[in-house]
């Protein structure tokens, strides 16, 4: 069976997702071998910035995801999907940046997050309209 254009775009935009969540797994697996920490963030800083940085991705990423299987079920186009999952991953790339700096908040921050935000409540808006007018 063939994909519609809008659950390829889907797929695509949603594997992007889940590897750049395995990479930031994978940062805090690593940083916990090289800084000898097994649980928590061990008070070290460098541990905890790896550890949040994974954890807000996997906050934000399966609702995104769920967001664009949704979108792509309710008949939204390939168009518009790529917008919002091409958004939410340049926010969930952006965001570590702003985490990993001394200060904040900084543009990184608050560029990653308002390219995870926007994405979101955009496909919410889209999704409560299709429910509500069936679209």
């Amino acid at each position: 069976m063939q994909p519609t254009p809008a659950l390829a775009a889907t797929a695509l935009w949603s594997g992007l997702l889940i590897f750049v969540l395995v990479l930031l797994s994978a940062r805090v697996v690593m940083g916990r071998r090289r800084l000898r920490v097994s649980l928590g963030d061990g008070g070290n800083r460098e541990m905890e910035i790896l550890s949040r940085t994974f954890a807000n991705a996997a906050e934000y990423v399966p609702v995104g995801i769920a967001a664009l299987i949704l979108l792509a079920l309710v008949g939204t186009s390939a168009s518009v999907i790529h917008i919002i999952g091409g958004s939410l991953l340049a926010g969930r790339l952006i965001h570590p940046f702003g985490l990993a700096a001394r200060r904040a908040p900084n543009p990184a921050r608050i560029l990653g997050m308002a390219l995870t935000w926007l994405p979101l409540l955009g496909a919410a808006a889209l999704l409560l309209m299709a429910g509500i007018i069936g679209r």
